[in-house]
């Protein structure tokens, strides 16, 4: 089995499973739905590809090729999570209310209708810069113990 997609996998889990604790001392709210969510504390994206590139860079060195296309690749994704994929989340938060605001503009009273609606599109698809920071000091730290655990 290869250890970098093992730690990797497991620094995901791991920051997906700590979403909970941190949303319940956040909010005082259990909410194990957050356990298979994308956004939040820590950032599950910036974890995984830290530790990877880690894993890597500890293994064979900064110096190698495998070092260089893993930290490239968790750059692009650790901006991609904060950046795009946050946007994004914003921008279907003003979709979901657009009925409502609409409505709201044109003077008619607010009859609770949209206030039900199932088919509302998913508002948390990104990241804070804290929570991709999170993300990057779990993955960095479970990326070394997995190295100096298997060379033990």
């Amino acid at each position: 089995m290869n250890k970098g997609v093992v730690i990797s996998l497991a620094s995901i889990g791991v920051a997906q499973l700590l979403k909970v604790p941190i949303k319940k001392y956040e909010t005082g709210v259990w909410n194990w739905g957050l356990v298979a969510s994308s956004g939040g504390m820590p950032s599950s994206h910036s974890a995984g590809v830290s530790s990877l590139a880690t894993y890597i860079g500890l293994k064979k060195g900064i110096s190698s090729t495998e070092f260089a296309l893993a930290s490239i690749f968790g750059i692009i994704v650790m901006y991609d999570a904060q950046g795009i994929r946050r946007q994004t989340g914003e921008i279907t938060i003003k979709v979901n209310t657009l009925d409502e605001e609409i409505e709201r503009l044109a003077g008619e009273p607010d009859k609770g209708f949209h206030d039900l609606a199932e088919e509302r599109l998913k508002e948390m698809l990104g990241h804070q810069p804290e929570e991709v920071v999170g993300g990057a000091i779990l993955g960095v730290a479970m990326g070394a113990l997995g190295y100096f655990l298997e060379r033990n």
